[in-house]
């Protein structure tokens, strides 16, 4: 029988050994390379680039180990132009180094467009005809009239727009609207949980217009008012009915705490 020392000086045994260290040896070898090029378990907090310029996103971006790329341009009334709207990945995420962060800037120049026909149309299409064109549902006035929500005059500032002039894209546009005594009253729907964009619309959809927005501390920019939530409301959803027209305070958050579980 082969002792221990004979076998393991085998010429074929030391073979198989030396293949096996070998092997060990790359294996180790590829997974360190693999973590140094990958950055393995290496990340780093995305900066905030709102309200930035380009040039000021790309100096922030690369004192801070990412890169930034401008994917799309829109035209925001309340923001200084070229400034940073949204970026993906949001603010605060976790990224490797070197991630390309993408940007959508608000446009130098705002586009035109034209006034639409909007007298005699219903709320409804009147709404759907101002965001065909670029345009936005300002605030509802209501004067008495033999028909509800039929649109009576299109303003701008206070002043008539007729059809066919060129305004700002992106402005909002308010609806003089009829009112009927007969058929005036609307109630307040649930905004708790909703967006503000998405709660604007509810609103509308009902004949209420937006009233006194409150904003707590978590809110810094115009981009983190337009994410922000509804956590509370003023009148509250499931009351007696109220009049076309009435306004609707709301209280809004990015701090998903605040919003009641239920409302999430």
């Amino acid at each position: 029988m082969m002792k221990f020392k004979e076998f393991i000086t085998h010429w074929a045994v030391r073979n198989l050994l030396l293949a096996a260290v070998i092997v060990v040896v790359f294996v180790v070898s590829v997974n360190l390379l693999l973590s140094v090029a990958t950055q393995h378990n290496k990340t780093l907090p995305v900066p905030d680039f709102t309200n930035l310029t380009y040039d000021e996103a790309y100096h922030l971006a690369s004192a801070s180990g990412v890169r930034v790329t401008v994917a799309d341009s829109m035209y925001i009334r309340r923001l200084k132009p070229g400034a940073v709207y949204l970026q993906t990945p949001k603010p605060g995420e976790m990224v490797k180094k070197g991630r390309r962060i993408r940007l959508t800037t608000n446009t130098v120049k705002p586009a035109q467009v034209t006034m639409p026909s909007l007298v005699g149309s219903s709320l409804k299409q009147a709404k759907a005809e101002l965001l065909r064109n670029g345009l936005s549902l300002g605030r509802l006035v209501y004067i008495p009239d033999i028909a509800s929500n039929c649109v009576l005059r299109q303003q701008m500032g206070g002043r008539d727009v007729p059809a066919g002039k060129k305004v700002t894209s992106g402005s909002s546009v308010n609806l003089v609207l009829g009112i009927n005594a007969e058929n005036a009253e609307t109630f307040v729907p649930n905004l708790v949980g909703r967006q503000y964009l998405h709660a604007v619309d509810a609103l509308q959809e009902n004949y209420l217009n937006v009233g006194r927005l409150n904003f707590d501390s978590s809110v810094h920019s115009y981009a983190d008012s337009v994410a922000a939530v509804v956590y509370a409301q003023r009148p509250s959803a499931g009351g007696e009915a109220v009049t076309m027209g009435t306004e609707v305070t709301l209280s809004l958050t990015t701090d998903l705490s605040k919003v009641p579980s239920g409302n999430r």
